[in-house]
C-alpha cells in the first residue's frame, strides 16, 4: 500500500521556491539539507501529523549528480512549467514494501535508490531518467525505514493540507493506475488538458490554494 507522504514544489532556485510558497501560504518554510547523491537540496514545512510540504531545487555548490530525481536534471524543463505555472510538481508516498511495489510497478516507478540528507538516509524510487512517474500523475514512492516519516519532527506551521487534486486528460486510466498501486487515501482527480496538481491548505490567513 502507498500513502501520501509529502507534496513536492520542483523549482529552478530554492529561492524561487520558498518565495512561491510564502506568496501562495503566507508562510515561511524552515531549511532541510542537502541530498548529496542527488545534489539537491531543499526546504520544508509540517502540513499534518504525517505529512509535509517540500521546495526542492538543484543544490548550485553540489556535484552534478548523474541521474536528478524530481525531473531537475532537466533545467529547461523546469523553467518552462515553473513559467508555465506547474508549480506543484510532485507528491510522494509512503511505501509499506517498496521491493514488493517496485516487483510489480518498477517500470513506472524506477529502481530503489539509496538517498540521503544529513543524518537520515531512506530508499526512494528513482527512475532511469530521473523524470516524474506519469509527469507527476503518480506518486515517487519513498521507504524512510525504521525512522518513519520526519514529518512529526517538524515545528508546527500553522498550515494543514486540507484537500490535493490531480487534473490528467485521462482520469479513468489514472484511477485504474491508482487501483493497481493500491494508494490509500488518493487525490480526487478531475478531467485537464495535461497533468496538473493542485493542493489546498487551512493557513492562519484562510484556506489558500498551492498549484
Amino acid at each position: 500500500m502507498l500513502t501520501l507522504d509529502h507534496l513536492t514544489v520542483v523549482a529552478p532556485t530554492l529561492e524561487a521556491g520558498v518565495e512561491h510558497v510564502r506568496d501562495q501560504l503566507g508562510v515561511e518554510m524552515v531549511p532541510g539539507g542537502t541530498h548529496r547523491e542527488m545534489g539537491t537540496y531543499n526546504c520544508l514545512l509540517r502540513i499534518g501529523d504525517n505529512t509535509f510540504l517540500e521546495v526542492i531545487a538543484v543544490d548550485p555548490e553540489a556535484p552534478r549528480a548523474p541521474t536528478c530525481w524530481f525531473g531537475l536534471g532537466d533545467s529547461h524543463a523546469v523553467a518552462r512549467d515553473w513559467t508555465a505555472g506547474r508549480r506543484l510538481r510532485a507528491w510522494v508516498a509512503r511505501a509499506d514494501d517498496l521491493v514488493r511495489v517496485l516487483a510489480t510497478h518498477g517500470a513506472l516507478l524506477g529502481q530503489r535508490t539509496r538517498v540521503s540528507r544529513g543524518g537520515r538516509s531512506w530508499w526512494f524510487a528513482v527512475r532511469p531518467d530521473g523524470s516524474l512517474p506519469a509527469d507527476g500523475a503518480v506518486p515517487a514512492a519513498i521507504d524512510w525505514g525504521a525512522r518513519r516519516t520526519p514529518a512529526p519532527m517538524m515545528p508546527e506551521s500553522g498550515v494543514t493540507l486540507s484537500s490535493f487534486t490531480v487534473e490528467h486528460p485521462a482520469p479513468p486510466a489514472l484511477a485504474a493506475l491508482y487501483d493497481g498501486l493500491a494508494i490509500a487515501g488518493r487525490p480526487e482527480i478531475r478531467p485537464g488538458p495535461q497533468c496538473r496538481l493542485r493542493a489546498t491548505f487551512r493557513t492562519p490567513s484562510g484556506l489558500r490554494e498551492l498549484s
